[in-house]
């Protein structure tokens, strides 16, 4: 019996941390498009709550996930392209554009919130079932019924994990990344692909705050990503800006943050306080350890990360 319980309690935990490290990786795979082109992201977070609550408010209104979706994505490809505007046009600081970036998301977000905060939306994601998964173990309860958005961010890992580093766009990505300068020579138009890759991530981190609504957490609060922007920047760092490891890298943080919650079904007298605070401080003890390791290795961070380019400029 006791043998049952715990594989009940461990598929239940890796179901939750699919669902729960699902827009962790939307969010991790759009900073990597940002960072990857050279440009620091550290609005995810606003740009997480712009996200939800654009959801929240269309899905509301309209009742049509698909308008919901399109309109996400746009309000979020706006603020990517104010981001690359800051960044790129008027080379203004990276970090300092980042962090205003989620001071603006956080308080627009709470400003047009309080019209639908706790109510809740009339539908979720769609799900694709797979039936004939149903009788496999484990699998079966993995991949048998999960949401479109789930296997979107999978084929969207293997397209951005094959297209960095097998094809062509890929060399001219790390080129703009590692040395805008030389790109530049080559004939890569760096300010355009930078602001294309910036919108482009910007817009796949609202995305991740369409999912956080749709399948998470299915009514808007005020914050409700709880910091999940943050453990995305730190995701990042984990994955070394490559999309195959962010995949494993959210669905371990996603397991972290439901664990808490599993450990309560359990009759653990631990207060919830401390449970809660598990994904952050392993986030913090990870990036230690992290930096320990690699203090004398190459981090694989892009060489012009938060450099300015300027194209008159010799070096």
């Amino acid at each position: 019996m006791n043998d049952f319980n715990l594989y009940s309690f461990s598929v239940q935990l890796l179901v939750a941390a699919v669902s729960a490290g699902t827009p962790l990786l939307l969010a991790t795979l759009g900073g990597i498009l940002n960072e990857r082109a050279g440009i620091i992201q550290l609005g995810a977070e606003g740009i997480m709550l712009m996200g939800a609550v654009v959801t929240c408010l269309v899905y509301i209104r309209t009742g049509s996930l698909a308008l919901t979706l399109i309109s996400a994505v746009a309000v979020t490809a706006l603020l990517g392209v104010l981001h690359a505007f800051l960044t790129v046009t008027l080379r203004a600081n990276h970090a300092m554009t980042g962090l205003a970036m989620t001071l603006f998301g956080s308080g627009l977000s709470a400003y047009l919130g309080k019209s639908i905060s706790g109510q809740p939306l009339p539908g979720k994601a769609p799900f694709v079932n797979l039936t004939f998964l149903e009788p496999v173990p484990v699998i079966g309860e993995l991949f048998a019924h999960m949401d479109v958005l789930t296997w979107f961010s999978i084929f969207l890992v293997i397209v951005l994990h094959l297209l960095i580093h097998y094809t062509s766009l890929g060399l001219h990505l790390k080129a703009i990344g590692d040395s805008p300068a030389t790109a530049d020579v080559m004939g890569i138009r760096v300010q355009l692909s930078r602001y294309l890759y910036v919108i482009s991530g910007t817009a796949l981190i609202g995305l991740a705050g369409a999912d956080l609504i749709l399948a998470y957490t299915p009514s808007w609060t005020e914050g409700m990503t709880s910091g999940k922007g943050w453990i995305a920047v730190a995701l990042i760092i984990f994955a070394r800006w490559n999309p195959l490891r962010a995949l494993f890298c959210a669905y371990l943080f996603g397991a972290l943050d439901s664990l808490g919650f599993r450990i309560q079904l359990t009759g653990s007298t631990i207060p919830v306080y401390f449970l809660k605070m598990i994904p952050y401080v392993v986030t913090i003890l990870v990036l230690m350890y992290l930096g320990w390791r690699n203090r004398n290795k190459p981090s694989g961070t892009p060489e012009a990360l938060g450099v300015p380019y300027v194209r008159e400029q010799r070096f």
